[in-house]
């Protein structure tokens, strides 16, 4: 029973922080005023490195993120551990420019905490309601905090914001490599020669004394266009669900009165089928009605008048 009970639970930790990280925030269903978005195919761990030099210090972070699922293993590395439940996360190399000592930590910025709590709060804006000339979304989510440059100041709330913006040319991947994704996936987004597709913009603490991280992620999938084409490309159309009906009605309508006609009057064959007699001068009822059409088209075209006696 024990060994059962820790199986379940085990089960359960393992399962439970990708449920809600998908309740939380769903990268394939984005509806935002009407206008439908899929970043499913932008999934997978990125990475980003940023570089800020002061007087003493040359920090060195590197941002690590996965949007459409939480990082599970990614979210420990050799200069800290911020939450296997974490979206987003932030990792620091802290190196005195007079090469003594040096730190090294991890933060989270984006998720849900350890046991599926909490809430990434997500918002959505159309970039076209912040400028008219843009095609996008604005992202914003939530559930991490930041304990100050050297890790040692009381915790403040942290939280990303990305900007998807319209490139019709841009895959979204380029410049982006994941060793887990697919070989296709990987050659997509190998072009080097284009620079990288998502890129970082800062990490600053705002007027509300919190932190935000922004990003920037131009991509195909934030296009108008795009979406709109993917929408009427991928769903079928009324006479096809129409059509798709009434030949099940009809085939639920005859293999319920064949077992009808088999169970209460042992018929076989032709029997079997409702109304059998009709279904077998269906042929000749066509026939006969090809024959009319056919006679009345001729009878039509003969010239009229007398006929000698």
């Amino acid at each position: 029973m024990q060994l059962r009970l820790t199986g379940a639970s085990l089960l359960l930790s393992t399962l439970l922080p990708g449920l809600a990280a998908a309740i939380g925030f769903d990268c394939e269903h984005i509806n935002v005023d009407g206008y439908k978005y899929d970043f499913s195919s932008l999934g997978g761990v990125h990475e980003l490195y940023h570089i800020n030099e002061t007087e003493q210090w040359t920090m060195n972070t590197t941002y690590v993120l996965n949007i459409c699922n939480i990082l599970y293993k990614a979210a420990n590395r050799p200069e800290g551990k911020c939450g296997t439940s974490k979206n987003i996360c932030g990792f620091v190399k802290e190196l005195p420019k007079d090469g003594n000592g040096g730190t090294s930590f991890g933060f989270p910025i984006v998720g849900l905490d350890h046991a599926g709590a909490g809430s990434k709060d997500p918002k959505f804006t159309r970039l076209s309601n912040i400028d008219e000339n843009m095609q996008g979304i604005r992202v914003e989510l939530g559930g991490g905090e930041y304990k100050g440059d050297h890790n040692d100041e009381k915790p403040k709330d942290a939280s990303a914001q990305i900007d998807f913006q319209c490139d019709p040319d841009r895959s979204g991947l380029e410049g982006l490599k994941t060793e887990d994704d697919p070989k296709e996936r990987r050659d997509e987004g190998d072009d080097s020669t284009r620079g990288r597709s998502l890129e970082f913009k800062g990490f600053d603490h705002t007027e509300d004394d919190k932190y935000l991280l922004k990003l920037e992620w131009k991509t195909r999938y934030a296009c108008d266009d795009y979406q709109r084409g993917k929408d009427s490309s991928s769903h079928w159309g009324f006479f096809t669900w129409m059509i798709i009906v009434l030949f099940l009605v009809i085939a639920a309508y005859l293999i319920f009165g064949s077992w009808l006609n088999y169970n209460r009057f042992g018929a076989r064959g032709w029997d079997l089928l409702p109304h059998g007699d009709t279904l077998r001068d269906v042929p000749y009822i066509f026939q006969d009605w090809v024959k009319r059409v056919i006679n009345t088209l001729q009878g039509s075209g003969s010239r009229g008048g007398y006929s000698a006696v």
